[in-house]
């Protein structure tokens, strides 16, 4: 077999929508011009679509025209290295998918506790910011929540009920052992997280144990959320205003 008709094949087989690079491939060393070859041709019949240099995707098309990947999977190759997890994405992005916000960025946040991501990918700019724990696919999703709460006073046009009632209906779906993880990481953040989060636990979670957050916070100190009783009836056990 060719391998341009061995490259055909894989490209064939691989998921829609989904990006890929010549590792994705696993293309040796002495088929690296072929398979250049190879992919160019599958451009110019529009059966792959080039993201940046060496990164390529498969285009899903819908009723409403050709749809992009998701920004998570356009990114892939910034938030995983050899495979491994080690960034996620936050802030506006993350709230608009959560579904926090209707608003959408100019520039996403990535963030990565050690390593400074920078990324441009078509339209697709991306800046880091540090994490507050070392990132993995076992724990990223916990920290966007840590995230959501830690930004919750400067999230736009969000209605501070329903987003209050959103994350905590995410959290009540995860098992013990992420809330566990939730209690334990969320006390590597700002007091005012740890505030509220063991409030929304309390409130709506009663089975978890908020001890070890209360006892983190200065019994002095204020946290200003504007959130009324009505939405988080004891917010003043936990200095919320």
């Amino acid at each position: 077999m060719t391998i341009s008709r061995k490259i055909e094949d894989k490209v064939k087989n691989l998921p829609i929508g989904t990006t890929f690079t010549y590792q994705t491939l696993s293309v040796k060393a002495d088929e690296y011009a072929a398979t250049a070859k190879a992919l160019e041709r599958l451009i110019k019949k529009e059966v792959i679509k080039r993201v940046s240099t060496g990164v390529f995707y498969k285009p899903k098309q819908t009723i409403f025209g050709e749809l992009m990947p998701r920004e998570e999977e356009l990114l892939k190759n910034y938030l995983f290295d050899n495979d491994k997890r080690i960034a996620y994405i936050t802030g506006l992005s993350l709230y608009n998918k959560l579904g926090l916000t209707t608003q959408v960025p100019k520039t996403i946040k990535i963030a990565s506790r050690d390593k400074r991501i920078f990324a441009s990918i078509g339209n697709i700019k991306g800046k880091p910011v540090k994490s507050y724990i070392d990132v993995s696919d076992k724990n990223y999703y916990i920290l966007e929540i840590l995230d959501a709460l830690k930004d919750f006073k400067q999230i736009p046009d969000m209605d501070k009920k329903s987003g209050l009632l959103l994350l905590a209906d995410r959290i009540k779906k995860w098992e013990k052992k992420d809330k566990t993880l939730l209690i334990k990481y969320g006390l590597k953040y700002p007091p005012r997280v740890r505030a509220i989060l063991g409030a929304i636990l309390e409130n709506f979670i009663t089975s978890e144990d908020v001890k070890p957050l209360k006892e983190s916070l200065n019994p002095l100190s204020q946290y200003e959320y504007n959130i009324a009783e009505t939405i988080l009836p004891n917010a003043k056990n936990w200095n919320i205003i």
